[in-house]
């Protein structure tokens, strides 16, 4: 049976370049030593390793390897962003703003500061999912610390302009964290350049392996952060536990390829999403979700007006496919990011998620939109009239 993947949050799979140099590093003859033992030569090859995925890493974002901090991930990362800067500089302020459309990793982040005393003003995105730099910079207060704005959001697939927020902050002396896990490695994104302070990543959106990311800090001034974990020391004090070699080499493998391959895969890739979205368009009552052009390459939203119980075409077995992000999909509510959009409880439940990838084809495209074609129009035939 043909099973098309279209539910890159959580089936994106592993590129073969990257599993062979995570190979390297397991095994009786691979660098598997402990990288923080430095003290002997197997232990100094796995240091290589990681300070050569720290390089590549840095690469893709326009930061210096000493930036990077290794994490198990970007909710990780997240997570030390927000209570590592809101804490150590609760003495200047404690007003954040985000929007109402970030990851969890960063709204379940703000409502714990909220209970430890931080304000946090949460911004309604535009219709389109766009958060507007006038909008940030109306909600600044004297007393605000930390702006957090995602680079892409991880649903709709629509494209924050990230730079001119941070543009905005650093005039304000106000620090900016950016969740680029779903932008990194596709689209340009430099922590210079965009003023960004604080940027989480992680591995497997690019074709790396899961349960690996990176926190890059900004240089000078260095920030001050309260780390989370404590014991060994590692990463600078600020993310201590033992590093996996393999899984920091893949992802800087991962990086390194994605840089070397990121123009021809969003074009390729922004080709297929359109074709996709052209063919599903066609069928009567179905709407984008998001801004039309500021948006990622491989991320399509779409609402399927007039189906009920559109779990079924999810759960079609030659179809990965999913109605919103991996994070939330064992929960039944209707999509926060979607009612934050002014979609109706009915309309959000009536969507589609659909992402592409390196290894997505036309041939996978086609089959999809054929097989989607095929079951809207079923469900439709079966619904309550009021639906129709």
């Amino acid at each position: 049976m043909t099973v098309v993947y279209l539910d890159n949050a959580a089936t994106t799979p592993v590129d073969p370049r990257v599993v062979e140099t995570m190979l390297e590093c397991c095994g009786p003859s691979g660098d598997f030593a402990n990288p923080s033992s430095v003290g002997h030569e197997p232990g100094r090859r796995a240091r290589a390793r990681v300070e050569q995925a720290r390089a590549e890493v840095a690469r893709v974002v326009g930061a210096a390897p000493e930036q990077v901090i290794w994490t198990s991930g970007a909710t990780e990362a997240d997570n030390l962003a927000l209570f590592g800067a809101a804490r150590f500089h609760r003495a200047k302020g404690r007003h954040l703003v985000t929007s109402r459309t970030e990851h969890p990793a960063v709204l379940d982040c703000c409502r714990q500061l909220e209970r430890e005393g931080f304000e946090v003003t949460y911004l309604k995105p535009g219709p389109d999912g766009i958060v507007q730099p006038s909008q940030v910079e109306a909600a600044l207060k004297p007393e605000t610390i930390l702006v957090s704005l995602m680079h892409v959001q991880n649903e709709i697939g629509v494209v924050q302009d990230v730079g001119a927020v941070g543009r905005l902050c650093r005039s304000r002396g106000v620090l900016l964290h950016v969740d680029a896990a779903q932008g990194a490695g596709k689209l340009p994104i430099d922590v210079e350049r965009d003023c960004i302070d604080l940027l989480a990543l992680t591995a497997h959106k690019v074709h790396g392996p899961k349960g690996v990311g990176a926190l890059v800090l900004r240089r000078e001034p260095r920030l001050g952060l309260v780390p989370m974990l404590f014991g060994g020391g590692q990463e600078r004090g600020l993310r201590s536990g033992t590093i996996p070699t393999h899984q920091v080499a893949g992802m800087g493998r991962a990086f390194a390829i994605a840089a070397d391959e990121m123009q021809a895969d969003a074009e390729r890739i922004s080709a297929l999403r359109l074709a996709l979205y052209e063919s599903i368009a066609a069928l009567p009552n179905v709407e984008l979700n998001g801004h039309p052009t500021q948006r990622a390459p491989g991320i399509l939203s779409v609402t399927v007006d007039g189906v009920e119980g559109e779990s079924r075409l999810h759960a079609r077995a030659d179809l990965a496919i999913a109605s919103g992000s991996a994070c939330a999909s064992a929960h039944a509510e209707p999509s926060y990011v979607l009612r934050a959009l002014g979609r109706s409880d009915r309309l959000a439940q009536s969507t589609l998620r659909l992402s592409l990838g390196r290894f997505t084809t036309r041939e996978d495209v086609q089959y999809a939109a054929s097989r989607i074609a095929v079951e809207v129009a079923r469900l439709r035939s079966i619904a309550p009239v009021a639906l129709r």
